[in-house]
């Protein structure tokens, strides 16, 4: 059935109750390329258990997820044909690596852009310490409905509900990290909770026309964060607020990504590539401090 406009943008996606290991913890670190020289102490925090253990901030994503709403037929969404195309992450406290956590998402904005040119849904997602319900961070998404355009028969958009993203950095980087990609890292990460079978299905990778089945979106969104959490926080996850950007292409498991920083006031810019096919795949990013962290610089 086709979208209907209103029951979309009000659809009532479930409230998730995680309970978290620090096993859990280790694997989303694991899965994003951590561990891989035994003697780097810096990742070694993330996948060691211990008082000295810690959570990557990036590591929100996979908290309290929700599964695959969006394939719901009630929801007229043509799932086969949606993209994720943003993401952001808003770090509030530190993340516990061990605990129980409540994941609560709603649509925020539904964006018809005409029959044939598809439509945007902006999602929102909140992750709250359960004990306390202390906000730990906040999660925004941009979903690209590509079959999807046309369902609003004539309404008018408001003014200013389509986000911009940010502007994309000019010259040379300060900073650049580049982090290698496990060849088996999809079938890693979607233990984390995600099992599209374009990530671990050479058949279905087939069909959606890549060679072989593709690194997850937030993955490679996990990685840059790594790289952001390197060369922009110094290594310190509480130095870590806000992390922003646009999907360009996808990554292969196995590739190099390399992330280019431009330091500003208060964060920076940031855009990502692979270096074996010299393709962008993170674009328009910005990277926030955290309130009242300093900005590390080279």
């Amino acid at each position: 059935m086709p979208i209907h406009y209103e029951t979309l943008l009000n659809f009532p996606i479930p409230e998730i109750r995680q309970r978290l290991r620090w096993q859990d913890s280790a694997l989303y670190a694991l899965s994003l390329g951590c561990g891989q020289d035994p003697m780097d102490e810096a990742d070694l925090r993330f996948v060691t258990e211990g008082p000295a253990m810690q959570a990557l901030p990036s590591m929100a994503v996979v908290l309290g997820y929700p599964g695959f709403w969006l394939g719901n037929p009630a929801t007229g969404v043509d799932a086969l044909r949606l993209v994720h195309g943003e993401q952001a992450v808003t770090i509030h406290a530190p993340l516990p690596v061990e605990g129980e956590v409540i994941g609560r998402s709603r649509v925020t904005g539904l964006v018809d852009r005409g029959e044939g040119k598809g439509a945007l849904l902006y999602s929102e997602r909140v992750i709250l310490d359960a004990a306390t319900e202390v906000r730990l961070a906040t999660l925004e998404q941009t979903t690209f409905l590509r079959g999807d355009g046309g369902f609003a028969k004539g309404r008018e958009i408001p003014a200013g509900t389509v986000k911009q993203p940010a502007a994309e950095p000019e010259g040379e980087p300060a900073i650049v990290v580049d982090l290698p990609t496990r060849p088996e890292g999809a079938l890693l990460y979607r233990l984390n909770g995600d099992h599209n079978p374009l990530h671990s299905d050479p058949t279905v990778a087939a069909k959606a026309g890549f060679p072989r089945p593709i690194l997850h979106g937030l993955a490679t969104f996990g990685i840059v964060g790594r790289a952001l959490l390197r060369g922009a926080c110094g290594g310190d996850p509480t130095r870590f607020g806000r992390m922003e950007c646009r999907f360009s292409a996808p990554v292969f498991p196995g590739e190099t990504i390399r992330t280019e920083i431009w330091p500003l006031p208060d964060g920076a810019a940031f855009r990502a590539s692979v270096v074996e096919r010299d393709v962008k795949v993170v674009g328009n990013g910005l990277f926030r401090a955290a309130l009242d962290a300093p900005v590390a610089r080279r």
